[in-house]
């Protein structure tokens, strides 16, 4: 990769300076088990309460009444991750997207194995030369698709060194490069469509297809994805025109030096396989949101995918063959979108010709990645396990029901909107934070009139927001150290990016809130 040994020489160069203690945040595993103490403790303070359900389990408004109080001991807090993972009578367990979040892993390993990723952006980087500026609404529009789909964000990692010394050796600097990856990337988590992480995750936790609300997802998409590609577009001009306008325009020459691009470079060229790779990688998220969308609940007349099943496994040997219990597109959720990673990541090895050795150790690999994901949604999980079990989920929301009395649709969005940035702060896991409080958030929003779908949509745009600037993100600062480039820099480059952001962001949630 380029520049990439000579920048892990540079960050790995040992510290001589006495280390000062500086304060640490937490990992997000220690911050939701300090949680999960708090609420237990909560279950000794708050009055246990209740309300009714009807047939399908959904509270009835207005129908709380106190009931006898279950206060949760030091068992239960131990406990509550492990109902949180395989469920008890009170809490659906977290089991099926932790093995989501484990297969997506394993398929992401595999496809990452075959360095088709890397060499196709190194092949879009080369049939853009001598027009380097075309790139950044490309590589925007392609990084924002890869966070909105599937939450990319540490796998960026690895175009920091290539993209660098293209853009400081066309007369842009590094925090063009920076910006074209981290904003792309983020903007697309901001606007998640179908992401397992955020999405996934949230709508599950509130029982909702990830199909619901794509819709208005994909136009915020298209919305911060413009905004930002025209934001990094104007900055890469002005200093196209006058080099010391940029905000790093002292470190250039040292820049220069330090990111020197192999010669070898504009040899390597994607094989028959790897394209192959890269359609299949592609394929297989557009079937995943072929198959969440609701497309019956859309128009009742689009049954299409229903009708095609049926016949596919109405034919003698053919249906068995495939499979009797094949469920149709539209009616997909978390089994079923499983399965698809998991398929497609035998047919890559297939595809690609991957020794059988290879293919385990890639899959495994992957699921290894993104264990800590895993676990920290089962961990989140127990949170709410603790509040249901302590019976005072029902009072929480019973407070914010008359809470919300004389609230608009607008303003309580908007508020969901502001109160899940520092949330997001402090719990950075995407999917952790989802476990956390969805269960809680989401419910509040029927008392004030607003859809699961709309507040899972300010949950990701105050989450996505956050990771653009939060020191807490390691995506974040293994960029900016990749790049040298000082965190205050970057705030400085991006907090006009950040305003316009949070103003859009919150004039759309409240004009969807009201639709």
């Amino acid at each position: 990769m380029i520049g990439y040994k000579k920048e892990m020489s540079i960050m790995q160069t040992p510290n001589t300076k006495p280390n000062k203690r500086r304060f640490k945040m937490p990992s997000a595993f220690t911050i939701l088990f300090l949680i999960i103490g708090l609420v237990a403790i909560l279950t000794w303070i708050i009055p246990a309460g209740a309300y009714s359900t009807d047939k399908a389990g959904n509270i009835i408004a207005h129908t709380y009444k106190s009931v006898t109080a279950n206060p949760q001991g030091i068992w239960d807090i131990f406990m509550a991750p492990v109902y949180g993972m395989v469920g008890n009578d009170k809490t659906e367990g977290a089991i099926s997207i932790s093995l989501f979040i484990l297969v997506i892993g394993g398929f992401l390993g595999v496809v990452n194995r075959t360095k088709a990723l890397d060499d196709g952006i190194g092949a879009v980087v080369r049939k853009y030369k001598g027009k380097e500026k075309a790139l950044i609404p490309v590589l925007m529009f392609l990084f924002a698709l890869g966070g909105s789909t599937y939450g990319m964000a540490e796998e960026t990692i690895a175009f920091y060194p290539l993209l660098i010394p293209v853009m400081i050796g066309v007369g842009f600097d590094s925090l063009v490069a920076v910006a074209i990856v981290l904003v792309g990337s983020q903007v697309g988590c901001l606007a998640s469509t179908v992401n397992p992480f955020a999405t996934g995750v949230a709508s599950q936790t509130l029982d909702l297809s990830m199909g619901q609300g794509l819709f208005p997802r994909l136009i915020l998409l298209v919305i911060v994805v413009l905004i930002s590609i025209w934001y990094v577009y104007r900055y890469a001009s002005k200093i196209e025109k006058d080099p010391s306008k940029s905000l790093v325009f002292s470190q250039r020459d040292e820049d220069l030096k330090r990111f020197a691009i192999d010669s070898d470079a504009d040899n390597v060229k994607m094989s028959g396989r790897q394209k192959g790779v890269l359609w299949l990688f592609g394929a297989t998220f557009v079937i995943m949101i072929v198959g969440l969308v609701p497309w019956a609940s859309i128009n009742t007349g689009w049954t299409f995918f229903e009708s095609a099943t049926k016949w596919l496994s109405g034919i003698p040997v053919l249906g068995n063959l495939l499979g009797s219990d094949m469920v149709p597109l539209g009616d997909w959720y978390f089994s079923e979108i499983t399965m698809l990673f998991l398929l497609m990541a035998v047919v890559i090895m297939f595809v690609y010709k991957m020794k059988e050795t290879d293919f385990i150790n890639a899959f495994i690999g992957g699921m290894a990645d993104f264990l800590s994901v895993a676990i920290i949604v089962a961990v989140a999980r127990g949170i709410q396990v603790v509040m249901n079990d302590g019976m005072i989920t029902d009072t929480v929301l019973h407070w914010g029901e008359m809470g919300l009395k004389g609230l608009s649709e607008s303003v309580f969005i908007i508020i969901t909107y502001i109160f899940y940035i520092p949330m997001s702060f402090l719990i950075p896991s995407t999917s952790g934070l989802a476990s956390a409080t969805m269960g809680i958030i989401g419910p509040m929003g029927k008392f004030a009139g607003v859809g699961g779908d709309v507040v899972i949509t300010a949950y990701q745009a105050a989450s996505g927001w956050v990771n653009l600037i939060t020191p807490t993100s390691g995506v974040v600062m293994g960029a900016l150290a990749i790049a040298h480039v000082n965190i205050s820099t970057w705030w400085k480059w991006i907090a006009k990016l950040m305003v316009i952001l949070f103003i859009v962001t919150c004039v759309y949630l409240g004009v969807l809130a009201i639709l």
